[in-house]
């Protein structure tokens, strides 16, 4: 391992490239849950069982502070055919498949400078291993911000918010991580550096790498820079909460769907996460409106109006009660007592979302698009997985594993992919990394 190690301190210096014996235990713990020795499966199922859960640990983790450095570690890799688990903070390691037979972990967490703030333009260029929460306090000083809400705000670094495609129920108003990304510099596989985009909102030329690197989960290049739009600071800021009868609840989200309402959240609630949350009974809908304060009473007051009318119970947060309603969501939402949770990404017809989280522990859905967060939590919890799974597939959906043990993923098919571009997803792999040493076995079908 120190031999592994020693390979790379010419280029980052020996404090920046940590043998694996003195990396601190509880970030050994992050690692070995987002990795796995290659061994061979049982076909294809439902359940696929691996010879041996115990994986073998990378030799190093490496820590580049420029695009440069970042750009000859991987070539130094590449060189070698040693197997990467690119990273920022970590925050997300164990998100999606189990990483197979891993030599070196790269993480982009010093290579977090601000480029360029274009504050008249309404954009901004910063390095990957920027954290969110850091960014959106120099863009307040602006009166901007970054319009993406992922889970962990505290932790997440720029970089691996693109990464995992991780974004909320912002969606609603301002799209996803893709819609909001202008350019981006990766370093290849074989350690060159490329760029896409630009640093301003409208440019066409070229390829839209954008897309594609969003939610690639580190197989495809390690992304060093992006530029992302931004948008002015809320003059006010109001949050309607409903809960009650499922088959009510339901009913309001059709009729905000349908309205001329124009929340930038919207989401459901499991029962579960409404009590977790102290605010009633039964499943939720929380719905925030953004805007002049004329505006944002106006619509709260409808929203009201409606959930009075379908029999539910109706309150309106603003303010630092606001602040903390949304707060304490992300952290219900993230965090769990029980280690052997198991948390999902799924996708449903937003019509169907109710018939979903009345099934499941925790869970929220965005009401527009059908996409959300589920954790199960109870006994049974593969066997009402896979219930949901199927329920999710028949409703033209999807659910994706995100965070479970090492042993469920070693078990279950992570991804649950059904549809026809698992070789065209190969072929791209084959181009942007011929051999293979890219986050391997990580994203769909293990590629």
């Amino acid at each position: 391992m120190k031999a592994l190690a020693s390979c790379f301190t010419s280029i980052v210096g020996t404090e920046n490239a940590v043998c694996w014996e003195d990396v601190p235990v509880t970030q050994q713990k992050s690692i070995l849950q987002a990795i796995s020795d290659e061994k061979p499966l049982a076909p294809k199922g439902a359940l696929r069982k691996r010879v041996n859960a115990s994986p073998t640990p990378p030799g190093c983790i490496v820590y580049p502070h420029t695009t440069e450095q970042l750009a000859q570690v991987i070539t130094e890799a590449h060189r070698n055919k040693w197997r990467v688990l690119p990273c920022g903070s970590g925050s997300k390691l164990n998100w999606g498949g189990l990483v197979k037979d891993v030599d070196v972990v790269v993480s982009t967490e010093r290579l977090n400078q601000l480029i360029e703030h274009a504050v008249g333009d309404l954009t901004v260029t910063v390095e990957a291993g920027m954290k969110f929460s850091h960014l959106q306090e120099m863009l307040a000083n602006s009166g901007q911000f970054l319009a993406v809400d992922p889970i962990t705000q505290d932790t997440a670094t720029i970089g691996g918010i693109v990464a995992t495609a991780d974004t909320g129920s912002l969606r609603q108003r301002y799209g996803t991580v893709r819609d909001q990304l202008l350019g981006i510099t990766f370093v290849r596989a074989d350690g060159q550096i490329a760029k896409a985009g630009g640093r301003v909102v409208k440019n066409v030329a070229g390829y839209d790498l954008m897309k594609l690197f969003t939610g690639s989960f580190g197989t495809l290049g390690v992304i060093s820079q992006v530029t992302f739009r931004v948008y002015p600071m809320h003059e006010i800021s109001q949050t309607v909460v409903l809960t009650g009868d499922p088959k009510a609840i339901s009913q309001s989200a059709g009729v905000l769907r349908g309205s001329a309402l124009t929340p930038t959240q919207a989401d459901l609630l499991s029962t579960k996460l409404v009590s977790g949350l102290g605010l009633g009974e039964g499943l939720g809908l929380v719905a925030r409106f953004q805007s002049i304060a004329e505006s944002v009473k106006e619509q709260s007051n409808r929203l009201l109006e409606v959930g009075e009318q379908l029999g539910l119970k109706g309150t309106i947060y603003s303010a630092a009660d606001e602040a903390d309603l949304w707060r304490i969501l992300r952290e219900q939402i993230d965090s769990s007592v029980n280690e052997s949770a198991i948390t999902c990404k799924i996708g449903v017809l937003p019509t169907s979302a109710v018939e979903v989280l009345t099934q499941a522990d925790v869970g929220w859905i965005h009401i527009a698009s059908g996409l959300g967060v589920l954790r199960f939590e109870s006994d049974n919890q593969i066997d009402q997985l896979l219930g949901i799974r199927s329920l999710c597939q028949t409703n033209r959906g999807f659910l994706t594993i995100l965070e479970a043990p090492v042993e469920v993923k070693q078990q279950l098919d992570v991804w649950g992919y059904t549809g026809n571009a698992e070789e065209l997803m190969r072929r791209i792999k084959q181009q942007f990394d011929k051999e293979c040493i890219l986050s391997p076995g990580r994203f769909v079908g293990g590629i």
